[in-house]
């Protein structure tokens, strides 16, 4: 039975007589068109893939910057600690620092002399044969505490504050918890504004809180202090970053500073380097605006200037104006 199925449907010899033409199998076009469809969907999955191992990369250059920040920060604390004796809490901090960043400068050395500063026995004074009050009393303590206060004296002010405590815990705790915060706060004031230690003036203001929620100002400085350091962390990496984070101290406080510009100044030239990168990438309007906000803080460079006219004739191009007395031609109907 195979043989004569095999024999039924064979392919009939062609005939001198037959009209209708051999039938020839077309490639399918559904194969060939699979085959784009893939290759465009591989092209795509290399595209995601490429962007998103640039915005992982980005964003681990974002994190080690801000984490650079903050071992900055607390390895200022450790430096503050040590210089007010508090050892315990500057060995924290320096091993939290090489926990995170074995490399970071200074921090082992600063530890191995934390160490050996620790282990130094505190020397006590012999009793006195006599029981008159002298000038380490509580009561003269707190006098002169008043003293350093209204001289604005406020390191001198904190060391007989710690004199206080250190002789009575309980004497006048409410006024001593007052004035540690008085004295602490505007330490941490002039640290930042009339110094330019951020860090340091984070670091008071962060321990006047301990003795009372910060007013406003206070808050507002230290908000500051912390923006102007992650901007700084941003300086020549990312000046959209950068540009953003001055923007917000130089609306509040554009004189703040830390030793090199001031907020105004940086929130300035990072506006114009923002606006050269915008030109750069082609995308003039975005340039222009940009180019007008950096010059209500400073005058533009002669290269600035130029891309800005640029950028403006390019986005705003002027309409063509007739000249006077013209007349334009009147179709002949």
């Amino acid at each position: 039975m195979s043989e004569e199925f095999e024999t039924t449907q064979s392919t009939k010899p062609y005939k001198e007589g037959d009209t209708q033409p051999l039938k020839v199998k077309k490639p399918s076009r559904w194969r060939s068109l699979l085959m784009g469809v893939l290759g465009f969907i591989l092209l795509i999955g290399l595209g995601a893939f490429g962007g998103y191992n640039s915005g992982v990369n980005a964003r681990k250059n974002a994190e080690q910057a801000i984490l650079a920040t903050q071992l900055s920060e607390q390895f200022s604390f450790a430096l503050v600690d040590i210089q007010f004796g508090r050892y315990e809490n500057a060995r924290q901090r320096l091993e939290y620092i090489i926990q995170r960043d074995p490399g970071f400068p200074g921090a082992q050395d600063k530890l191995t002399e934390v160490l050996v500063l620790s282990s130094i026995p505190t020397p006590t004074a012999a009793p006195t044969a006599t029981a008159t009050p002298d000038f380490s009393g509580a009561e003269n303590a707190f006098a002169r505490a008043q003293e350093l206060i209204r001289a604005q004296d406020w390191n001198g002010a904190l060391t007989a504050l710690d004199t206080i405590r250190k002789l009575d815990p309980g004497y006048k705790s409410a006024q001593v918890d007052g004035m540690y915060y008085f004295a602490l706060r505007n330490k941490g004031h002039d640290l930042i504004l009339k110094e330019g230690n951020l860090e340091g003036g984070i670091y008071y203001l962060t321990l006047a809180e301990r003795f009372g929620p910060l007013d406003s100002t206070a808050s507002g400085l230290r908000d500051g202090a912390r923006a102007y350091m992650v901007g700084a962390s941003f300086w020549e990496l990312d000046w959209g970053q950068a540009e953003d984070n001055f923007e917000t101290v130089a609306a509040g406080w554009p004189s703040m500073w830390d030793g090199t510009m001031t907020a105004g100044q940086r929130y300035f030239v990072a506006s114009v380097r923002l606006a050269d990168q915008m030109f750069t990438d082609q995308d003039y309007c975005s340039a222009y605006e940009q180019y007008l906000k950096a010059s209500a803080y400073g005058i533009l460079d002669d290269t600035a200037n130029a891309n800005s006219a640029q950028a403006n004739s390019i986005c705003n191009p002027v309409e063509e104006v007739p000249a006077e007395g013209s007349v334009e031609a009147t179709p002949t109907p």
